[in-house]
């Protein structure tokens, strides 16, 4: 069962309204793989027309948040350990190279000092959505940093995808985080980037490594296909 879509009532671009609202109830980690999402039932949950739901759902199906398919409606992404891999080395080589590039002033050193504070409450608090929320804010930050949009819109989009897999494996990594984003920083204040790009690498991979672990012995694979 879905819950939690709220009704729309503002008169804005309904296709963007509906975009934002479904995708913010993927990334809060309410949906399981085996829920469909219908045109139906989301115009008549949010309040619209099944236009903008469509259309919507269409650009959700383009970032690899969702699979639609005919007459039976939306459902999760199953992402194969393969695919996660592939997402992670991109990750990787972006941040690596975000790293090496973002024009390190003392407005982002201060943001990403705040940024690591409120990683370490949020872990403390066990409050999962705020923890992996301010995570992809700390390395937006940084990506937004070297000027690049379209790293940073690539950054996300990975970022977007690869949460998915990450609310459902919160605690094998959460807590490494604060301390990995210090080591980041601390490089960067010391305009150390060599050190910044080693940071971040160890960070990724150890992330990347338990994730991986935790999928060839758990349930969040796609099915594998055996062709005789």
């Amino acid at each position: 069962m879905v819950t939690g879509i709220r009704r729309l009532t503002a008169p804005q671009n309904l296709t963007t309204l509906a975009y934002d609202s479904i995708k913010r109830h993927i990334l809060e980690g309410k949906l399981d793989e085996e829920t469909r999402l219908t045109e139906e039932f989301l115009s008549n949950r949010l309040g619209i027309s099944k236009s903008p739901v469509r259309e919507a759902l269409n650009s959700l199906q383009t970032e690899g948040l969702i699979h639609i398919e005919p007459r039976r409606g939306a459902r999760l992404r199953r992402f194969s350990v393969k695919e996660v891999k592939n997402l992670y080395d991109l990750r990787e080589t972006l941040e690596v190279y975000a790293v090496s590039r973002a024009q390190v002033t003392p407005d982002l050193l201060a943001d990403l000092t705040r940024s690591v504070e409120r990683t370490r409450r949020f872990v403390k608090a066990n409050d999962k959505i705020k923890h992996i929320e301010e995570d992809t804010r700390f390395h937006a930050a940084i990506a937004a940093a070297t000027t690049n949009d379209e790293l940073c819109r690539v950054l996300k989009n990975i970022q977007d995808q690869i949460w998915l897999c990450r609310c459902k494996t919160y605690n094998l990594s959460s807590s490494t985080a604060s301390d990995a984003h210090l080591t980041i920083l601390k490089a960067l204040e010391a305009n150390d980037r060599k050190a910044a790009q080693t940071a971040m690498h160890n960070h990724i991979d150890h992330v990347r490594t338990r994730l991986i672990d935790f999928l060839e012995h758990g349930s969040l694979l796609k099915p594998v296909v055996k062709h005789s």
